[in-house]
């Protein structure tokens, strides 16, 4: 994937060199029946310098057994990690220049925004005078400085989050772990968090290792992610490499939403293959690897189709009738059915005007763009 351009988010230059590498990590907890459960099974990757890099999955995937093997919370039944160049095997978590932040911030409410900040200083013994210049940086990094006297209970959620993230920067570790932070927070506020985080993240230019279930979070903040899926990495790349090319049925699905259309390839060039499927034959231009014969499947995202209504064919279309139509307010969501298949259509209000709304029960015709239909790996 390494030639494809996408047009998006800004990209940034990574760096070569490695600020975290997990090699061969293996991990597994007691089965309720007796034996042991994979948790983690050989997971193999490394964090570059500077980089804002999502664990991305679902809930029991892995994610946060690995962060807190990061962390040094627990160890791996095999495997290495190193930070920094220095292997972390036996290294508890106070010797490693790591710091993490919880979904539930765990502030103490006894002392105020300052004072919370400075208490893992004030643990290390760093002087008064040193103290004050660093809290009052990463105080005013992370926008909360005016809250300085403040008990944490005279706190919003996301100026709590604040001084969570000020106390971790505060230490000037390599690594930031981050947990879930944004989690808690309302829809609105969780976004503009988002952004902030994201830019606080370049201004520092500290490694940070964010883990979330939300694909949105992962997509708008990282500059690479891992998609895990029970136990391993699914998929490894910049945002847009993996929503635009999802390698596996669970990336496409997981990672936003997507048509999966099941076929047998049947012709094969220099352009791309032809596919047979129940609703006719569908051109790909991502042929790389096919076999004539070979069984496939089809992704492609709902924004990527057309819905028309002449009859006019121009290769690609089948035809539809909507179902059911599902208002968003930015967008509507058609819901098609298919030759037995039911296809979703994602249609910008913008775009949406007298004579290009659908209606229900409306036949159409959709149109697949080749470009847009990746051929999928079989897992």
């Amino acid at each position: 994937m390494s030639g494809v351009a996408f047009k998006g988010k800004r990209v940034r230059e990574l760096s070569a060199d490695a600020a975290v590498s997990v090699v061969d990590v293996f991990k597994s907890y007691p089965a309720a029946g007796g034996g042991q459960t994979p948790v983690l099974d050989d997971i193999d990757l490394d964090i570059r310098q500077g980089e804002f890099f999502s664990l991305l999955g679902p809930s029991g995937c892995g994610k946060t057994t690995l962060l807190r093997i990061l962390a040094g919370f627990e160890q791996p039944d095999a495997g290495a990690v190193i930070i920094g160049g220095r292997d972390m095997t036996g290294v508890p978590p106070h010797l490693r220049n790591v710091n993490t932040v919880f979904q539930s911030y765990a502030l103490f409410p006894h002392l105020n925004v300052q004072e919370n900040v400075a208490f893992g200083l004030r643990m290390k013994g760093v002087p008064a005078a040193a103290q004050r210049e660093r809290v009052g940086r990463a105080l005013e990094s992370v926008r909360i400085a005016e809250f300085a006297r403040r008990r944490p209970d005279q706190l919003s959620g996301g100026q709590r989050q604040r001084v969570a993230l000020a106390r971790a920067i505060v230490n000037e570790p390599q690594v930031l772990l981050l947990d879930e932070p944004l989690s808690a927070l309302d829809l609105k506020l969780r976004k503009e968090l988002q952004v902030e985080l994201s830019n606080l993240q370049e201004t520092l230019g500290i490694t940070f290792v964010f883990v979330t279930h939300d694909q949105e979070e992962a997509l708008v903040m990282s500059d690479r992610i891992a998609v895990m899926n029970r136990g391993r990495v699914e998929q490894l790349g910049r945002a847009e490499e993996l929503y635009e090319r999802p390698r596996t049925a669970f990336v496409a699905n997981f990672l936003g939403s997507s048509n999966l259309i099941p076929g047998t390839v049947r012709e094969l060039d220099a352009t791309g293959a032809t596919v047979q499927t129940v609703h006719g034959p569908l051109r790909t231009t991502h042929a790389r690897g096919l076999t004539l014969g070979q069984d496939v499947t089809l992704s492609v995202r709902p924004e990527k189709l057309r819905m028309e209504r002449d009859d006019e064919t121009e290769g690609n279309e089948i035809r539809a009738r909507v179902d059911d139509i599902v208002y968003t307010g930015a967008e509507n969501q058609y819901l098609l059915e298919a030759g037995g298949q039911r296809l979703v259509v994602f249609q910008l209000n913008s775009d949406i005007g007298a004579d290009e709304d659908f209606d229900y029960e409306e036949e159409v015709a959709l149109y697949l763009p080749p470009d847009n239909l990746i051929v999928l790996e079989e897992t």
